[in-house]
């Protein structure tokens, strides 16, 4: 923890090309999970649509910038700025677009009654771009760091045997294959038509793991 009485930033400093702001990681807030997204055009994302099953974590959404239109479950929500959007369970279906430029969606999460776990979406999010790229080595290493900080590692996994099979490493890619699925079994789906794993489809060992 900072010796310091406080920190700050802003919004728009923190923000990303894909238009995430990291208010958690960039002030390592443990006590719950904090970050903001901006949508740059009407129509774009700001929340995808998802819901917090596996995290179990209850949500509030603040539109700070800007109008945005939520769907939670089957209901549409016009949200000007100043706008609260709270989802208390988990399993309901939400996401929101940009219904104005610069629309920005702060969002505060955490499961009632529980001490806050962060979560490995974090880093999987910031790897797709390194993905995007064909920057598969600088994806592997920001995996490999991750794995001890989180406890829902399958994603993070995944990604990493996504990671050695573009690098040209199949029995690294299939050790890590294995224990994802291990983890969450529900990613042999994504596994059969993933282009990354591409490399490992020849392989009698990819056809076993994702039967």
């Amino acid at each position: 923890m900072s010796g310091r009485s406080h920190e700050t930033a802003r919004i728009a400093d923190l923000e990303r090309p894909n238009g995430w702001s990291p208010i958690r990681l960039h002030f390592d807030v443990q006590a719950f999970g904090v970050n903001a997204w901006t949508g740059r055009e009407p129509g774009a994302t700001v929340i995808g649509e998802h819901d917090e099953r596996t995290s179990g974590h209850e949500e509030l959404y603040v539109v700070v910038a800007g109008r945005a239109t939520f769907t939670v479950g089957t209901e549409e929500v016009d949200a000007p700025t100043g706008t609260l959007v709270f989802v208390p369970d988990p399993e309901t279906m939400r996401g929101a677009v940009a219904a104005e430029p610069g629309t920005t969606v702060l969002t505060v999460g955490g499961t009632p009654g529980a001490a806050y776990v962060p979560r490995a979406w974090e880093t999987n999010f910031e790897v797709i771009g390194l993905f995007e790229e064909g920057r598969h080595e600088e994806a592997r290493q920001r995996l490999l760091d991750a794995l001890p900080r989180y406890e829902d590692r399958g994603a993070l996994l995944y990604n990493l045997a996504c990671a050695e099979a573009q690098l040209g490493n199949p029995d690294a890619a299939f050790e890590r294959l294995r224990a994802a699925f291990q983890e969450r079994d529900d990613l042999a789906e994504s596994a059969r038509t993933d282009t990354d794993l591409d490399p490992l489809r020849s392989d009698a060992r990819f056809a076993e793991l994702v039967a």
